[in-house]
């Protein structure tokens, strides 16, 4: 088989000889969202060989699942080369902060993910805030805390509530809302003094808190162009009425009403387009998925974090609508041609309810037999996909915190809520616990529509 050159800068079908045989392609992750993209690229009739490292029950049925550590860059490479792969699609955000792409890039090895200098949009707070003051982006007021005794003599400048942020990776879990100063400075002492995030909180960003709807705005780039995906919102917290702490996400909804065409167009031209320009001319130029986090206020968009990788539980709703081929847009992506990657996206609605384990977001209890699983997949419209899963003689298991993530597509929004609880209805496993709102928050901002790719 012919080496497929994702990385030439005239890269085709025909030039390249791709289609000889089929792509082989490697995705690395053990998740929901690892588990949509193998799903979403095995639907592509130009792959032949697909793999996942380390993957899990539900992968290993659309891919063949190799063991791995998402931690070991070499490791990965050496597998990657071996393997022969011709594309590697990167999903969690800790081997892209470790310099995998810096890797398969040295060995010439076809990658989708930002570099590691790049990828300090999301492995650092701070350096993303002020990354965002920098270059005049939308953001909330903060402050830099490098000790407890820092962080305490800077909440005196803050009204409450307000938002305290570990500086590094924290899976989702380093944003702790305090609406009183007793909750503010306990939850300093949990982070700086107690050291529950480890060094990740040997720093911590201090917020304004911003009032509006959260927004989960997620884009691909080539380094120059960008081409936006369907908008979609998440739901963080782990209780009904967005209660209780921050998880890594226990639901999300993609239906193109979430914003109107005009505030699409101000985000891509007061967010999205600096952040391109800004990280090029900081000698950091950024290829690959980039997600913005952002709070829809009264007085414009507002950025409140960067992610350097696809959205989880976004990317579930997000792959049932694609009317795509992927691989086609991630080829054109590496060959710096992303603006002629054709996008359209099936109209209707997706939604995705994440099914968790009794403790989670803190430790989970995991070994639970998962039952119902066939019943729920019978349903028209319903994938779902797995993330805490694995198979134990026999029997599927959970073995995480998140387990499951059950995504439906319908005409409309309303439907496919109605679809996703009915699935979600038919699985059991001992202690599992869901939130029963996702999907069910106003959309202010009205109208269909999403725009077209355009050069930053």
């Amino acid at each position: 088989m012919a080496r497929h050159s994702f990385r030439a800068s005239e890269c085709g079908r025909a030039e390249c000889g791709c289609t000889e045989g089929g792509l082989k392609v490697l995705v690395i992750g053990s998740g929901g969202r690892e588990h949509a993209l193998v799903w979403r690229l095995r639907q592509s009739q130009r792959v032949r060989e697909l793999y996942c490292v380390p993957g899990n029950a539900g992968i290993a049925r659309d891919a063949e699942c190799l063991a791995g550590d998402v931690r070991d860059i070499n490791g990965l490479a050496n597998l990657a080369d071996r393997l022969k792969a011709d594309l590697t699609v990167v999903g969690p955000e800790l081997p892209l902060t470790l310099g995998i792409a810096d890797e398969f890039h040295r060995r010439r090895l076809a990658i989708i993910g930002p570099t590691r200098a790049a990828a300090e949009l999301e492995g650092s707070k701070v350096f993303a805030k002020r990354f965002l003051e920098r270059h005049k982006i939308p953001t909330a007021f903060f402050a830099v805390c490098d000790s407890s005794q820092d962080a305490y003599a800077a909440l005196c400048s803050f009204e409450f509530p307000v938002v305290l942020k570990a500086d590094g990776l924290a899976s989702g879990k380093g944003v702790i809302i305090a609406h009183t100063a007793d909750e503010a400075t306990a939850t300093v002492e949990r982070i700086m003094e107690q050291h529950v995030f480890g060094a990740a909180g040997d720093r911590i960003v201090i917020e304004e808190h911003l009032e509006g709807e959260e927004l989960s705005f997620i884009v691909l780039t080539d380094g120059k162009s960008v081409q936006p995906l369907a908008s979609t919102r998440d739901h963080k917290p782990v209780f009904d009425g967005d209660q209780g702490p921050n998880t890594g996400g226990m639901g999300a909804y993609c239906d193109d009403s979430i914003i109107a065409p005009e505030l699409q167009k101000e985000i891509l031209q007061t967010i999205v387009a600096p952040t391109i320009q800004g990280m090029a001319l900081e000698g950091r130029p950024y290829q690959g998925f980039l997600y913005f986090g952002l709070m829809l206020t009264k007085q414009g968009p507002r950025v409140l974090e960067f992610n350097c990788r696809p959205g989880d539980p976004e990317m579930q709703p997000q792959v049932l609508r694609m009317d795509f081929d992927l691989v086609d847009v991630l080829e054109k992506l590496l060959a710096g041609r992303l603006l002629e990657a054709r996008m359209p996206w099936w109209e209707g609605s997706s939604v995705c309810v994440v099914l968790a384990s009794k403790g989670y977001p803190g430790e989970a209890e995991t070994g639970k037999v998962i039952e119902g699983l066939a019943a729920a997949e019978g349903l028209a419209g319903i994938k779902v996909f797995h993330a805490g899963t694995k198979e134990v003689e026999g029997k599927l298991v959970t073995s995480g915190g998140r387990v499951l993530g059950v995504t439906a597509r319908a005409g409309e929004l309303r439907t496919a809520i109605e679809l996703c609880y009915q699935a979600v209805s038919r699985i059991r496993f001992d202690g599992m616990h869901y939130r029963r709102d996702i999907g069910a928050r106003p959309d202010k901002f009205g109208a269909r529509g999403l725009p077209r790719g355009f050069v930053a």
